[in-house]
């Protein structure tokens, strides 16, 4: 079973910036697409950016774009959201999510993923 862990999450001001992890384990992560997604109090969770398996395919929410990047490094088994500029509206709880069915292709819809970490919350305080 995968399982993934996220870390870096907390509160910032509005401008800042912080680098959210995830770890996995039990699977092979370099076969994986890989993404986060957030989730607001009273809102549906929605994508903020997917990166595939080998890496060379990136995509990214129009919200986040140019602010967000979004990496992977194999080796670690880890996948990172660099997030620069917060705003308050970033303010939400994020999860990473694993796709093993579809390597090379980055999904923006809850239900392409097949594992979910526990999420860490992001506060960016205006």
């Amino acid at each position: 079973q995968v399982q993934l862990v996220e870390s870096g999450g907390g509160l910032v001001q509005a401008g800042g910036s912080l680098r959210l992890s995830c770890a996995a384990s039990g699977g092979t992560f370099s076969r994986y697409t890989m993404g986060w997604f957030r989730q607001a109090p009273g809102k549906e969770r929605e994508f903020v950016a997917g990166i595939s398996s080998n890496g060379r395919s990136i995509y990214y929410a129009d919200s986040v774009k140019g602010r967000f990047t979004i990496s992977r490094d194999n080796a670690k088994n880890t996948v990172y959201l660099q997030m620069n500029s917060l705003k308050p509206e970033d303010t939400a709880v994020y999860y990473c999510a694993a796709d093993r069915d579809r390597p090379l292709v980055v999904g923006t819809t809850t239900w392409r993923y097949d594992y979910w970490g526990q999420g860490t919350q992001v506060t960016v305080s205006s």
